[in-house]
Formats: C-alpha cells, structure tokens, sequence
C-alpha cells in the first residue's frame, strides 16, 4: 500500500485531516508496520510526544511515520528523506494504520462436517462454523457469526449478528451476546457463580439460574470467565473490553466503555460505572460500587465504595496522591525508626 493511499484512509476514519502537515517522500509502499526502534524499508511507524524522541527518530529506519504535532521532528524527519504525516493521536493513527496494513480475515460462509448442531438449534446466513464446534439446543446464532474450532455452545445460547467467538470458548445456558461481540479462546461466559450457603451439614450448593448479558462491541480476552448469578443477570456494559485471565463473578453489573487489564477479579455483586478503568490485579470486593471513570492502579484492593472520577492505588486502596506520600515514606522508615530509637536513647540518658 502507498504511503498516500494509507493516508487516504486514515482521512476516511476521522484521524486525519486535509490540513494536517505531511510529506510524501516519494510516497513509498508500505508493506507492514513496526516499532520505531525495530522498523526497516517498507514500514510504517509512530512516535508519541514524549522525551529522546528526536533520538529515536534519528535512528529509526522505517519509510514512512506518524508523528505528533511538533515542528522540529517534521523537520528531522523530512532532512532524513522520511515520509510523514502529523497527528494529533498517532497512537490512534497507527491503530487504523494496522487495519488497514493488515485486514481481517474473511471467514467463508459454512458449516464443518464435523460440527455438532442441535435440529432445534437456530443459525443465521452467512454463518462460519469450524471444526468440532456444538451449538446445543435452542440457540439462537445470528447472521455473520464466526464460530472457530471446538467452540461449545450449550442449550439457550443467544448470539446476535456478528459475534465471533474463537477457539475453545464455552458458553454456558443463559449466555446472551449482543451485536459484535468477541469471546477469545478458552474464555468461559456463563460459568455458575460461586454460591453456597452454609449449613450444620456443610455447604448447600445455591442453584445458578440467571443469565450473562454481554452488551454490544463487548470483547473477552482469552481465559477470562465470568459467571451467571443464581437469579438475575451478570452484565456487561456495551463497549467495555476485558483482558485475558480476569474472573467477574455473579451478579456483577458495569457501565459502559470499561476496560479490565489482566488478572482482574471482582467479586458478586459488584457494580462499576461508565468508563471504569481496573489494571492489572486489581481486586473488587463484593458489592463495593464504583463511580464512572474511577480508575485503580495495578494490584490494588478495592473493599470499599469508589466515588466518581476518583484514582486509587494501594491495598487497600486510598486515593492515589496519598498513596504516593505513604510510598515514599515508606522507603524512610528505617532512617525514622533508627531517629526514634536515638532519642529514646537520649531521653533515658537524662
């Protein structure tokens, strides 16, 4: 692809407009992108404000880049023979870079012979189903679904049109998938919460009869699971995007637009707000409540309520400033306590 023909494209997507600075360099092909410290002929790369970016620059060897707004990297740039275009996201620029450089796969309409589908099971057009997949009794597949290999859909599965679940991901009954979604492989939906009630005679298992409400453009990274609740919903809010390894348990309910990094887990009952954003091994208490865009930084502990907008760090959390204050004093606590044992010493001297 054409560095002006890529350029086009990104036009097309809303990151580029007509009067955002550019040099064409002989327009080069373009045949894949990299780092910018890994690029070489033929690649496209990024750069984002940041520090040393007029060193990276100088040795970058890809043939074409996107840059952030500033003039002397597109006059380095440009001295260096490079291809250019400023952007005000190149980070973003670059995402749709990549699908255009490198477009999904088409997946054929069909069935494999040796797929398994219920007679009462029901599948749209243009369905692709893979190797050894079973679609169990009345399920709902709908048009333009992907289904890859060993993929297994037990009774009562709804997937609305254009899902595309990867290899070896289970839904369990009551799973219901809205408009686009993805399940990666090895991801379980619909699993049974962990409900027990305790009894003079051990535990008495609480029956899971609920239902999974993924809402539309929700993805699932691979090995994420996340339970149904014994009555009710466990739902997740449209747009929201879960990372591998993350566990959301029964009843949980979060807003729309999420993101949960790896190794995540939240406890039943659990609600999260528009825009909430958990890194990696945060844990969430049961029934804790948190406002929209409330952010956790990694391996926090969240056991209690978070209010809207609020940043937390720590276990268990408190806001993040004070987070930073008690880190470093952290670091001085043997310097304090060597301090307090010399003026307990000088006091018992007097």
């Amino acid at each position: 692809m054409r560095f002006s023909t890529l350029l086009l494209h990104l036009a097309q997507q809303g990151v580029l407009n007509d009067t955002a600075p550019r040099h064409l360099a002989g327009d080069p092909e373009l045949s894949g992108a990299a780092a910018v410290d890994q690029a070489a002929t033929g690649q496209l790369s990024f750069l984002m404000p940041g520090h040393q970016l007029s060193a990276a620059l100088a040795t970058c060897c890809a043939s074409a880049l996107l840059l952030p707004l500033d003039p002397e990297l597109q006059q380095l740039a440009q001295e260096r023979g490079l291809a250019w275009v400023a952007l005000k996201d190149p980070r973003l620029g670059f995402a749709e870079a990549l699908a255009a450089l490198h477009p999904p796969r088409q997946w054929p309409a069909g069935i494999h012979p040796s797929a398994v589908i219920d007679p009462s099971a029901s599948v749209g057009v243009g369905v692709h189903i893979a190797a050894h997949v079973v679609v169990g009794a009345d399920c709902l597949v709908g048009e333009g679904c992907v289904l890859h290999a060993g993929v297994v859909l037990y009774p009562d599965v709804h997937l609305a049109e254009g899902c595309e679940v990867h290899a070896n991901a289970v839904l369990h009954p009551g799973s219901r998938l809205a408009r686009g979604c993805v399940v990666h492989s090895n991801a379980v939906i619909g699993s049974e919460g962990f409900g027990f009630v305790p009894t003079a005679n051990g535990w008495r298992k609480m029956p899971q009869t609920g239902l999974v409400v993924l809402e539309e453009q929700v993805e699932v990274g691979c090995g994420t699971t996340i339970d149904r609740p014994s009555v009710g919903e466990t739902r997740i809010g449209a747009g929201t995007k879960i990372d591998n390894l993350v566990q959301i348990g029964h009843g949980v309910v979060t807003g729309r637009g999420c993101a949960l990094a790896a190794q995540v887990g939240i406890a039943g009952g659990a609600r999260l707000g528009n825009g909430v954003i958990l890194a990696g091994q945060v844990g969430v208490a049961n029934r804790t409540t948190i406002g929209d865009r409330a952010i956790a930084s990694s391996k926090s502990g969240l056991h209690g309520d978070i209010a809207a907008g609020e940043v937390v760090s720590g276990y268990p959390a408190i806001p993040n400033r004070l987070w930073l204050r008690c880190s470093a004093a952290f670091s001085k606590l043997p310097e304090l306590a060597r301090s307090v044992r010399q003026l307990k010493a000088a006091a018992s001297d007097h």
